[in-house]
Parts: C-alpha cells; sequence; structure tokens
C-alpha cells in the first residue's frame, strides 16, 4: 500500500490517512440525520409554544386596545356633558347682577337711572364672558351691505349713510370664533333719493 501509483498524486498512505477522516464525516453526518428525524416532532412543540405564546400576546393587546376605546369614550362622553360648565361659570356674575338690579328699591328717585345703568354694566360683563370663549359682535352700521353677513329688512333712503350701507341695525350680528353665529338684521340705505 505504500506504493505510488503512476500518474497520481496521491499515495496510498494519503489516502489511508483520509478514510478515517471520511469515516468521522459520515459520521457525523449520521448524526445530523437522527438529530433531523427527532427534530420534526420537537420543531414542531416548539412552533406550537410559540404559537401560542404569540396569541396570548395579541390576545392581551386586543384587551388593552379595547379598555383603552372605552376609556376614551367615556372621557369624551363626560367632556362633552361638561363642556359648556365654563361658559356657565362666566356667565353667573350676569345674573347675579340682574337679581341686584330686580331686587332694587323701586320707590327710589332714581331707580330708572340705576336700573339703566345696571342693566349696560350687566350687559358689558356678559358680552365680556363671552369674548374668552370665541363670541364677537359684529359692527353693522356705517359698514358697507354684506349679504354674508346682514340680513336685508329694509331700504331706506338717507342723507347721512351713503347706498348701498348698514343704516341701522334691529339685531346684532355675532361670530363665533371664526364662523357666522348669527346675521346681524339690518336696514339697507339706498343713498339719497327722494320717495
Amino acid at each position: 500500500m505504500g506504493k505510488k501509483k503512476k500518474g497520481s498524486e496521491e499515495t496510498v498512505a494519503d489516502l489511508e490517512r483520509q478514510e478515517p477522516a471520511e469515516e468521522a464525516e459520515v459520521a457525523a453526518e449520521g448524526g445530523r440525520q437522527e438529530e433531523r428525524e427527532e427534530d420534526p416532532a420537537a420543531a414542531l412543540e416548539k412552533v406550537r409554544e410559540e404559537a401560542r405564546e404569540a396569541r396570548d400576546q395579541l390576545l392581551r393587546m386586543a384587551a388593552d386596545f379595547e379598555n383603552q376605546k372605552k376609556r376614551l369614550q367615556r372621557e369624551k362622553e363626560a367632556a362633552l356633558k361638561y363642556a359648556e360648565e365654563n361658559l356657565i361659570r362666566e356667565i353667573l356674575p350676569s345674573i347675579d347682577n340682574l337679581e341686584r338690579a330686580m331686587n332694587q328699591d323701586r320707590n327710589s328717585d332714581d331707580f330708572g337711572k340705576q336700573l339703566l345703568e345696571g342693566v349696560k354694566l350687566t350687559r358689558a360683563g356678559l358680552l365680556e364672558s363671552l369674548a374668552k370663549v370665541g363670541l364677537k359682535p359684529l359692527d353693522s352700521v356705517g359698514e358697507p351691505f354684506d349679504p354674508n353677513y346682514h340680513e336685508a329688512l329694509a331700504m331706506e333712503s338717507s342723507r347721512e349713510v351713503p347706498e348701498q350701507r348698514v343704516k341701522a341695525e334691529f339685531e346684532k350680528g355675532y361670530m363665533f370664533k371664526d364662523r357666522l353665529l348669527r346675521a346681524a338684521k339690518v336696514i339697507v340705505s339706498k343713498g339719497d333719493v327722494e320717495e
């Protein structure tokens, strides 16, 4: 076996040395084969366990989502229910002022003057309170007539007010934030014309 074959670079000794390495490789391959044969059952159980864990995690996430959704719905309902609370707090002093005006001595000499002054102050306080939440009165008298903000109830001639301008206001218009809440009811000038 120690002879060298002609035309071959490998010796018999080289081949003998390679045989144990090949046998070890075949044995290792056989071991892997056995692992593969046992592996499907273990792999299946591992996959099932991972699936159970993923399902449990998914169920917990779904429950958390539902709880969050219910909590947000409760908070929204409470916010809507009590949304006007701050506005009511702002208006209460005006109601108190009106009650004080009604309880004044009606027999005093300057009752009418005091009552008018009280009503003016109450109106100013009420408008101030409403302005805090975004209400703004429209100034219409003398302004050009705009059908987007004014409702014309009549047209009258006027030497003082130019044509197509608001001469008088029956009812004040109001904006709430950036939206028209109520158009002003107005009389529009025809200008200086004889009727």
